[in-house]
């Protein structure tokens, strides 16, 4: 389990790049007073430091003293921020934006109102290209307070401009505003509770949809109200598991991009997670020749200087390109192949360990525990779900509750039935208190019980049984999530055959393939 340090100055100090490191110094150079040797000093102590202790800290530096500690840090980080914001990036839009408004402020308080309102125009202009309307509003703010106190232009009706334009940018704020608020509600919902577990829940949800839809949200047609517009409607049938409905409205988030393909370097986070939903619609709906052909194509985009200009894109680029990854052995059937990767992932899970959310980390071992699952490996397949069950977080109940279902199949495989007993009444009363039983997993749990006393010769026929009527339930929506989550069919097949879960999926695959004669399969 990743350690996690709180001690924000550490976490910046920690982020920092060797060039960045190598401009604060030249930075802090300009002035060699006592108190910037101090900060320089506090600087290179936690600099050394692998993990924040301010004891330890406190004992190497004596000429640092507790009272003035909390001051120093404070000033430490306000200079490392100054001096990261010396090195500009002239790609990025914010700070292009930024840039543009304190010249304009600039040339207002030398007088220069013609020259700032000139700034403004071409700010105007360069912020609704890239769908700043943030941004856009502050120019038409400062354009009004020029208009209004100086006498600049002949036009008789640039009052009647200016507020129409302001009008028309608040209205696109409102309603972005309002998207991206169901956006992220909906996404709060699915981390709390995971998928609609019933008609119930489904109908909550729609309700809660219907309250908090805006009206007038389907016509719009601006950059951003349209991604969130798609972005919550993904969410709503991923929820619900409409499997089909969240691949059209992923599908038609990473449209966005590729129709305004600039778009992607200024919001590079929603696109690689638009990549990420889109591939994860392709997984529920096993369409492997898509999914193959997205994850080159993710593959490719992991390599470009976009994807690499800042920390953030690289952590979550390898965060769902890893996902996609590890989803893409699932699908062909390679867990032992797949393995291979489970190396630089917990690599990465160290280096990333200060940025990375539990309910990522949380994905990460469950996926890990099913690939070592299916290859056989069940005792490693054990110590990575109890990292999850042991881990008390109240992230994504549905996760912990299917670690457990899966830590009890291990124990199964392995022929632990002394523990048996005890795991069955445990993980039942933990799935029963969260509320979170489906008929899959009710009839999992009864067969498993009721196995030790089928004897050898039945149990081929007891499989069967179970296998058939699992089956039947494959097209409920409700029961959906069971086989998402654990590959009960194949598992129950690959039992009646006498042959590894992975041989199972494969031929799956394999079949798949010939089928569509696709001539990309991979042997």
């Amino acid at each position: 389990m990743p350690n996690r340090s709180t001690d924000a100055l550490f976490q910046l100090i920690k982020s920092l790049e060797k060039s960045e490191k190598r401009n604060f110094k030249l930075y802090t150079q300009r002035n060699s007073s006592s108190d910037e040797l101090k900060v320089v000093q506090l600087f290179d102590a936690l600099d050394k430091m692998e993990r924040y202790d301010e004891t330890l800290l406190l004992k190497k530096q004596p000429s640092l003293k507790k009272q003035q500690l909390s001051n120093i840090k404070a000033h430490l980080y306000k200079q490392i921020l100054s001096s990261l914001r010396v090195i500009k990036d002239e790609n990025n839009v914010d700070i292009q934006l930024h840039e543009q408004m304190d010249h304009a402020r600039i040339l207002y308080n030398k007088g220069l109102y013609h020259q700032s309102l000139k700034v403004l125009d071409r700010m105007k202009e360069f912020a609704r290209s890239y769908h700043q309307y943030t941004y856009l509003l502050q120019v038409l703010f400062f354009e009004k307070k020029i208009e209004a106190l100086h006498i600049t232009r002949s036009m008789q009706d640039r009052a009647d401009q200016l507020t129409n334009e302001v009008d028309e940018v608040n209205r696109k704020l409102v309603m972005i505003s309002k998207l991206s608020n169901l956006s992220l509600q909906l996404y709060s919902w699915y981390i709390k509770n995971g998928h609609a577990r019933n008609a119930e829940d489904e109908e909550a949800l729609n309700n809660f949809f219907k309250q908090h839809f805006p009206a007038g949200a389907e016509d719009s047609k601006g950059f951003y109200e349209r991604l969130y517009l798609y972005q919550s409607y993904s969410w709503n049938a991923f929820i619900r598991q409409d499997f089909l409905m969240y691949y059209r409205y992923t599908q038609k988030w990473v449209e966005l991009f590729d129709k305004e393909p600039f778009m992607r370097e200024v919001e590079t986070a929603q696109y690689i997670k638009g990549m990420h939903n889109l591939l994860s619609a392709h997984f529920d709906l096993l369409n492997y020749n898509k999914f193959g052909d997205l994850l080159q194509q993710f593959e490719e985009f992991s390599q470009s200087v976009t994807a690499n200009s800042n920390d953030n894109n690289r952590i979550q680029t390898f965060v769902y390109l890893s996902t996609a990854q590890i989803n893409w052995h699932f699908m062909q059937g390679t867990f032992s192949e797949g393995l291979k990767l489970v190396p630089h992932i917990e690599e990465k899970l160290i280096e990333y360990e200060l940025y990375l959310d539990r309910h990522r980390i949380l994905v990460f071992y469950y996926k890990i525990a099913s690939l070592y699952f299916g290859s056989g490996n069940y005792e490693t397949s054990i110590d990575y779900l109890n990292k999850i069950i042991n881990w008390k977080v109240d992230l994504r109940m549905d996760l912990q509750c299917y670690a457990r279902l899966l830590h009890l199949i291990a124990h199964y495989e392995l022929g632990n039935f002394d523990l048996l007993e005890y795991l069955f009444k445990s993980v039942y009363r933990f799935m029963a208190k969260m509320q979170n039983l489906s008929i899959v997993e009710e009839e999992v749990f009864r067969f498993l019980r009721s196995s030790f006393r089928i004897s050898p010769r039945h149990l081929k026929t007891a499989f069967e049984d179970l296998l058939i009527k699992l089956k039947a339930l494959e097209g409920d929506r409700f029961e959906t999530r069971a086989f998402s989550y654990l590959d009960i069919i194949s598992w129950l097949e690959s039992k009646i055959n006498n042959v590894p879960v992975q041989d199972v999926i494969r031929q799956k695959y394999l079949n798949n393939a010939r089928k569509h004669g696709t001539g990309k399969v991979q042997q």
